[in-house]
């Protein structure tokens, strides 16, 4: 499994969320992430940013063909990782993964943006 992380900047942060989340996936089984699991980055996104957690999702504005990348000895399966609000957390917990995303698409909401209004 590899993660996808959207920013409109380069930062160290980004480079340093990438590195949390592939630990999380290569430790033991009960700490692997996975589709629809919510992990918390421990500070604001980026600078002050209200978003303090990564959502797993599929990576739906790559493309279908980038969920999954194959070679000849094997594959890897792609997921996104989305920066979100606590609130955003809370109404997935309430209403579900699915719901949640719908309501993300429906407000036409920017994951690149740090400062991003909360859908909540």
């Amino acid at each position: 499994m590899e993660f996808v992380l959207t920013a409109r900047t380069d930062d160290w942060q980004h480079l340093e969320s990438m590195t949390m989340n592939a630990y999380y996936l290569a430790g033991p089984p009960h700490q692997r992430l996975d589709h629809g699991h919510v992990v918390p980055i421990g500070r604001p996104w980026f600078a002050d940013s209200p978003c303090d957690r990564y959502l797993i999702s599929m990576p739906h504005p790559f493309g279908p063909e980038f969920k999954v990348c194959t070679w000849d000895s094997g594959h890897a399966r792609i997921l996104r990782l989305l920066p979100i609000t606590q609130a955003e957390r809370d109404l997935f917990v309430d209403v579900g993964l699915e719901a949640l995303e719908s309501l993300f698409d429906e407000k036409e909401i920017d994951f690149t943006d740090p400062h991003r209004p909360s859908v909540v």
